[in-house]
């Protein structure tokens, strides 16, 4: 029972150590674009190439 009160304010932090950084991650707009991203991937340019 003693390890119980170790682990769960432990896990608790680290809930909501990854619930921050998700929140961090929407607010600097890390997901604005996902279909223009996926599809830039695609697109062929003769800039990108090395002459």
């Amino acid at each position: 029972m003693n390890i119980f009160f170790l682990l769960a304010p432990f896990s608790l932090a680290l809930g909501l150590a990854g619930l921050g950084a998700f929140w961090w991650t929407l607010r600097s707009g890390q997901y604005e674009d996902p279909a223009g991203d996926a599809a830039r991937i695609l697109i062929e340019d003769g800039d990108d190439r090395p002459a």
